[in-house]
C-alpha cells in the first residue's frame, strides 16, 4: 500500500495549516505524505506560529506559504480545511474534514498556544486513524 497523503488548507497557509503540517511531519515519522497550501497565501509564515511550534521542538521557520492547486487536492487522500470554506475544490473519492480552529493571525503567543495544542490533538488522532492496522 502506498503512503497516505494529507493536504492541510487554510486561507493564507501561514498559521494553522503550517502548524498542522509541522506536527504531521513529526508525528507521522515519514509514514504519511504531508502537503499544505492556502487559497490566498500570505507573504510569510506567521512568526507567532513559528514561535509556538519552536516551543514544541518543531521548526517551521523555513516554510513558505503556497498556493492551493487542483493537483495538490487530486494527489491527496485526505484534505483538511481550516476556515477556507468554498475556496477548496471538491473531488469525489477524497476524505474531507473541516477543522474549526481560531485563526492565530494577529494574536499573542498566549492565545496561539491553545490553538497549537488543539491542532496537535487532532493531528495525533489523524495519524492514529491513518496508520491503524486494517483488520
Amino acid at each position: 500500500m502506498s503512503k497516505p497523503s494529507v493536504l492541510f488548507v487554510c486561507v493564507h497557509n501561514a498559521g494553522r495549516s503550517q502548524m498542522a503540517a509541522g506536527y504531521l511531519h513529526q508525528l507521522g515519522q515519514g509514514r504519511i505524505e504531508v502537503r499544505s497550501a492556502g487559497s490566498a497565501p500570505g507573504e510569510a509564515v506567521n512568526p507567532v506560529a513559528v514561535e509556538a511550534m519552536a516551543e514544541e521542538g518543531i521548526d517551521i521557520s523555513a516554510n513558505r506559504p503556497k498556493i492551493l492547486t487542483t493537483e495538490a487536492v487530486q494527489d491527496s487522500d485526505v484534505v483538511i480545511t481550516m476556515g477556507c470554506g468554498d475556496a477548496c475544490p471538491i473531488f469525489p473519492g477524497k476524505r474531507y474534514e473541516d477543522w474549526e480552529l481560531d485563526d492565530p493571525a494577529g494574536r499573542q503567543i498566549e492565545a496561539v498556544r491553545p490553538i497549537r495544542d488543539e491542532i496537535r490533538r487532532r493531528v495525533q488522532a489523524l495519524v492514529d486513524d491513518l496508520l491503524a492496522p486494517v483488520p
